[in-house]
């Protein structure tokens, strides 16, 4: 996107709260974002609303303004937990508001795991300290802490805090599986967990607690959000991943991943070219124009023949990068240290 297209903002935001009649609180939600103009996706659930919206910064202004003033959420949510960064309703398809079961889809019913039992919330600069005093002790090989991105393995990929383990897991739903089976990882430490904005922290520490292996559970508030903005250059290196049009926005400009088929650095990601396939793939400018535009090899070759064929047919995907990656790794070795060193 051009520069001059980023005139307004996006929106991420949550809230933890007792919602009687999620039905009307989706209806009233839908109005006030269609009419102020404004595109995104908000799951409303009878344990709260979480929301990313685009529009201009008026409309985005008189959101918040409107949100803080709904009774529901009058002394829980506040203007600090709107995180915002340059964008605007373009940065979306449309406008989705719907009523679910989580509003966070961890897979866990939220009576048996809620956001009740967190951890303790540390603010960005408490969160950085810790951090500074795990990487210190680290490289001296003598940390009892375990700092844990609750992300993705294609979020975490193109950026992450330096020294931190970082499952290989495509969905937050199999976290709680990979916190299963990796017990032992957990026996007895100080886990310090993050996401992107804070919410996928309040179940998964919620759930990491309930396994009573930990020593102590703390998570950063705001997410990676927040402390982007007061450290921009600070322990989290790469892009920060979103879930919009943008895929990703930038606070350094460091890069930290490569392009899938010639390596050089890349941290773009695209859609893979195959039709019938959600996977984003880094290609690089050059790799793209040689063709190279699908996320694996077996993807390639069934474009290929899906576009000789022409015919309506959607192909449920298989593509050996999924086939190839456990789907709930086990860590064999102590967190494996991405890049301790600056």
């Amino acid at each position: 996107h051009a520069m001059g297209s980023q005139v307004g903002e996006v929106l991420l935001y949550y809230c933890y709260c007792e919602v009687k009649d999620p039905e009307k609180l989706c209806a009233w939600q839908k109005a006030l974002c269609q009419h102020l103009h404004l595109t995104g996706k908000v799951r409303v659930a009878s344990e709260g609303i979480n929301g990313t919206v685009g529009g201009s910064k008026v409309a985005t202004s008189l959101y918040i303004k409107v949100m803080l003033s709904q009774p529901l959420f009058k002394n829980i949510l506040c203007q600090e937990d709107f995180k915002s960064s340059a964008g605007g309703a373009h940065c979306f398809p449309d406008l989705r508001v719907g009523v679910f079961k989580e509003i966070v889809p961890m897979g866990i019913d939220p009576k048996i795991v809620s956001y009740k039992e967190t951890g303790i919330h540390l603010s960005p600069q408490e969160f950085h300290r810790e951090v500074e005093q795990y990487l210190s002790q680290a490289s001296q090989g003598q940390s009892d802490t375990i700092l844990l991105d609750c992300r993705n393995f294609y979020e975490s990929k193109i950026g992450h805090f330096q020294g931190c383990l970082a499952p290989d897991i495509r969905k937050f739903s199999y976290f709680p599986s990979y916190v299963d089976e990796n017990l032992e990882l957990f026996k007895d430490k100080r886990v310090l967990m993050y996401c992107t904005g804070g919410i996928r922290c309040e179940r998964g520490s919620a759930y990491l607690r309930s396994k009573a292996v930990c020593r102590e559970v703390y998570q950063l508030k705001g997410g990676i959000h927040k402390y982007l903005e007061e450290f921009p250059d600070g322990f989290y290196r790469g892009k920060l991943f979103v879930f919009d049009d943008r895929y990703a926005i930038c606070s350094n400009e460091d890069i930290i991943s490569a392009c899938r088929y010639c390596g050089v650095l890349w941290d773009q990601y695209k859609l893979c070219s195959s039709q019938h396939c959600r996977q984003l793939v880094l290609t690089c400018p050059s790799c793209c124009n040689k063709g190279l535009t699908a996320c694996c090899p077996v993807c390639q070759e069934k474009e290929l023949k899906v576009t000789s064929r022409a015919s309506g047919q959607t192909l449920k995907e298989e593509c050996e990068c999924t086939r190839r990656r456990p789907r709930v790794p086990i860590e064999r070795v102590s967190p494996r240290m991405l890049d301790t060193g600056k």
